[in-house]
């Protein structure tokens, strides 16, 4: 059964833009009215909506856009030269259309999104930069960092090669010592399992770590900005407790601070 995409909009151009390209990849399209989108709302539901509505100004848009994600929605929202503020790319993950011309890349964007099964297959393994880690880059986008020894059979010498099986859902490990290692991407916890004392992804707490951790780094907001691309008032929102970020985000921050993001979300 083909996936089906919801389209908010009350222009009348806007259905055939994205109808066509979506049919042709397979999806089923379904047109709402942009003040339907509370009751349509559905987890796992794949939406694009329209931000030249007349419906929605900047808060209207961030309103729906919110919604929809905390209902567990796949929010896509088309600019059509409308401004954007970077807590909506945010929400949505950067899943902007400003153009038609944006549309088919979108589209792929979507197709990768709803594959269930990528989180359980490797997109890239390397050495870390700092030497004494792997990086594991599943294809949800989680990237994770495992130190070595990596295993009982991990003796410390140098890794030759690193090579994917075929399905990707495998990596194999070659030593300079002739040691053969098998990691399993299905294996790896993603960053937002983390154990051991987490704080839970409550705004208020993490905005509070974040700061507290920015502050004993001696870094201002205008500087963690310069760092991350974050523009200062969406990290000022943060640390205020009026915006809970995304695990991409947080790693970015945590990043630019300085700290792993296990710290960001610990007790400790």
């Amino acid at each position: 059964m083909p996936h089906t995409v919801t389209l908010f909009s009350d222009r009348a151009n806007f259905a055939p833009l994205w109808r066509r390209p979506l049919e042709q990849q397979g999806f089923a399209v379904r047109l709402c009215s942009p003040d339907e989108f509370a009751a349509a709302a559905e987890p796992h539901m794949a939406c694009v909506v329209d931000a030249a509505c007349d419906l929605f100004d900047e808060d209207e848009l961030l309103t729906a856009v919110g919604f929809l994600r905390a209902r567990g929605a796949l929010p896509f929202v088309h600019a059509d030269g409308q401004e954007v503020e970077d807590v909506v790319a945010e929400i949505c993950q950067g899943c902007i259309t400003r153009t038609s011309d944006d549309i088919d890349r979108a589209i792929a964007n979507l197709q990768r999104r709803l594959d269930k099964e990528r989180a359980k297959r490797f997109e890239f393994v390397t050495v870390s930069p700092a030497g004494s880690e792997v990086l594991a880059i599943l294809g949800d986008g989680h990237s994770v960092l495992l130190e070595r020894p990596l295993n009982g059979n991990d003796d410390g010498s140098k890794i030759d090669s690193i090579a994917l099986g075929e399905d990707a859902q495998t990596a194999t490990l070659e030593l300079e010592s002739g040691v053969t290692m098998l990691l399993t991407a299905g294996a790896l916890a993603p960053t937002d399992t983390l154990g051991g004392g987490q704080i839970p992804l409550d705004g208020e707490r993490l905005g509070k770590r974040l700061r507290q951790l920015r502050l004993e780094a001696g870094l201002t907001q205008a500087e963690l900005a310069r760092r991350t691309g974050i523009h200062r008032p969406n990290i000022a929102r943060v640390e205020a407790g009026r915006h809970t970020p995304s695990l991409e985000t947080l790693s970015r921050l945590a990043t630019a601070i300085g700290v792993p993001a296990t710290r960001v979300l610990s007790e400790d």
